[in-house]
């Protein structure tokens, strides 16, 4: 789509009369809505939506939007925000010492599968520097322990102001990331190496073979204070047998995850992710 988009995402009490109020709100200012989907969470009482319209020959400029929809979604108790399809947003990758998933995404991206930038890689780790040398990508090899985390986690915050991070993924960085740094930046999709809640913590798939299990899987989700607890956003399983040792289980399960983790990525950025609570609504 070579026309620019303006996407709302919104939730908010759920009552009558809301898909004509916000429909209402673009159609009056002479919006041409494109993409619009919509869910009620009946137990939480919510109705949440994305509504996608074109820019061209809408009246109101962009600056101007954000504070006319608001004049609307306050009185019905409304969380929402807006993006712009135009607005390329900049990702910093971290890794460790697996490269499956670093591969996967810059091979992505550079195909133009997401729309997105990628100029840094931060890393606990020195081996994978050679890959962003490769790709012509800043590479920030920051060592980090229990001595110094504090520190090193302040440096990492200070990089992704330096760079204007939007997106920070974890493409199987092994290492906790605070809390105290999650609450200064949120925006942080993990990709874990099982299907959550099953076989959480180290050596999954070891634990897997051990209970002869038939299916393993992969789970992306945004990271949170509780280890491995985020909303999840994606998730796939794939099936094994009982000839498969561990390490058929490590290859299919490596399979997964750079699969699982390009579609979370690919809706974040598409801004097709809606976080209620520790729950998503990822729409199509």
């Amino acid at each position: 789509m070579t026309n620019p988009t303006a996407t709302l995402l919104i939730s908010c009490p759920d009552q009558r009369g809301l898909v004509a109020k916000f429909a209402n709100f673009i159609y009056s200012n002479g919006g041409n809505i494109i993409h619009a989907d919509q869910h009620t969470d009946f137990a939480a009482g919510l109705f949440l939506t994305r509504i996608e319209w074109q820019l061209d020959g809408f009246n109101l400029p962009r600056e101007f939007i954000a504070p006319a929809f608001n004049a609307i979604a306050q009185p019905l108790g409304a969380k929402w925000e807006i993006r712009f399809s135009d607005t390329i947003p900049r990702i910093a990758i971290w890794v460790s010492r697996q490269d499956h998933c670093l591969f996967d995404l810059i091979w992505r991206q550079r195909a133009k599968e997401f729309v997105a930038e990628i100029p840094l890689i931060i890393s606990n780790h020195s081996n994978l520097k050679v890959v962003a040398e490769q790709f012509n990508i800043d590479f920030h090899h920051i060592h980090i322990n229990k001595d110094n985390k504090s520190e090193q986690e302040a440096q990492q915050l200070e990089l992704l102001r330096q760079y204007k991070i939007d997106l920070v993924v974890l493409a199987k960085y092994m290492q906790i990331v605070s809390a105290n740094f999650i609450s200064q930046f949120p925006q942080i999709i993990n990709i874990h190496h099982s299907f959550l809640p099953a076989f959480i913590g180290a050596n999954p798939y070891h634990r897997a073979f051990e209970r002869g299990v038939k299916i393993i899987g992969a789970t992306a989700h945004y990271a949170t204070a509780d280890l491995d607890a985020g909303p999840i956003i994606e998730q796939d399983v794939v099936r094994v047998t009982h000839r498969d040792e561990v390490d058929d289980l490590v290859r299919k399960g490596k399979d997964l995850e750079r699969v699982v983790l390009a579609r979370a990525v690919r809706s974040h950025l598409q801004n097709r992710v809606l976080v209620y609570g520790n729950r998503t609504v990822v729409f199509e």
